[in-house]
């Protein structure tokens, strides 16, 4: 089996792939970090089949998905009549995977009661079945991932520093999407032909350039996994205008705080509705408001944050959370001047 591509033409990209093909055969223990969406379990899969252990099992457990109680018999099995309901013997994934590799995804969401656990197989390569006393062992590649900064987590006593330094051995990172937009295009090409082919009957269009800066701009909160869901809304709806812009206008309602500005988002989104004629209701639309809404309400925030950095772009882009070249794009597009000095 093939495994997943990992796409992209950033540097951030290219060293996560040569880091791959360095790392696949030393069987040393990784952790990928990212936010979510970002692509962790690609990696994991990519290091996976890039290993002497792809023709061995690739095991995963999401410990965010399961109950202290049930991670901790999936992980180890249990013997029958080790709890009430336990009719019969379970083999566990760290069995399972013997030979092979163990994912364990949302490592930081394991409860620090059961990590202690795993950092004594992690040592010792041993472990008991719940409800026995004989002691297994296991050849496991251990790999994990954490949208969490387990760092941060060690300060707090959520995670334990001793685990974090067994598991922190070789460390992945993928950065947003955001902030690497240069992958945007070669991920929307990869992912049309994939979906193209997949679907006979539908055909997706290749964003034009107009579409495609407002892509650009979009922060993509759900990194490539949000990328891959739109795509696919394009496919079936087939229309990139009203998707993309209803992306745009959902995030800044959402990220624009009344309190921290000067005027009233709602004011400024209503005022794209005053007309001074009546619209005709035969050129009446929906979409064409909702835009003029949003732009009312990126101008005036934009404004005002340029305003009070004395138009210095780079730190209005970073208070903005924004790209530069997206702030730039902005200003452009909403015809954003500086005030004519006296």
């Amino acid at each position: 089996m093939e495994p997943p591509v990992i796409v992209g033409v950033s540097k951030e990209i290219v060293k996560i792939n040569d880091l791959i093909k360095h790392v696949s055969d030393t069987g040393l223990n990784v952790v990928i970090t990212g936010e979510t969406g970002v692509g962790k379990e690609v990696v994991a899969q990519n290091l996976y089949q890039n290993s002497p252990r792809k023709n061995k099992p690739f095991v995963k457990v999401n410990c965010a998905a399961l109950p202290e109680g049930l991670l901790e018999s999936e992980l180890y099995g249990y013997e029958r009549g080790a709890f009430t309901g336990a009719d019969q013997k379970k083999r566990g994934k760290f069995e399972l995977a013997n030979g092979g590799v163990l994912f364990l995804d949302e490592i930081g969401d394991m409860p620090i009661s059961l990590q202690s656990k795993l950092l004594h197989v992690l040592q010792s390569g041993e472990y008991a079945p719940l409800g026995s006393e004989k002691e297994l062992t296991t050849d496991t590649w251990l790999i994990t991932a954490t949208n969490h900064d387990l760092e941060k987590e060690i300060k707090k006593k959520l995670f334990r520093e001793d685990l974090y330094y067994r598991l922190n051995i070789i460390r992945i990172h993928i950065s947003p999407l955001r902030k690497r937009p240069e992958d945007i295009q070669p991920l929307i090409d990869y992912y049309i032909d994939i979906y193209t082919s997949k679907f006979d009957n539908k055909h997706l269009l290749r964003p034009e350039k107009r579409i495609f800066d407002k892509l650009l701009a979009y922060s993509w909160p759900g990194n490539v996994r949000e990328l891959q869901n739109v795509l696919k809304r394009v496919l079936v709806l087939g229309n990139w205008d009203e998707i993309i812009d209803e992306l745009i206008f959902d995030e800044a309602a959402g990220d624009i705080k009344s309190d921290a500005l000067p005027f009233s988002p709602d004011t400024a989104a209503s005022s794209a509705f005053n007309y001074s004629e009546p619209p005709d209701l035969e050129s009446f639309s929906l979409k064409d408001i909702r835009k003029q809404a949003l732009d009312k309400v990126e101008k005036e925030a934009i404004s005002y944050v340029l305003e009070k950095t004395g138009w210095n772009r780079s730190k209005a882009a970073r208070i903005l959370k924004i790209s530069y070249k997206t702030l730039l794009y902005k200003i452009s597009d909403l015809n954003i001047r500086p005030p004519v000095s006296p």
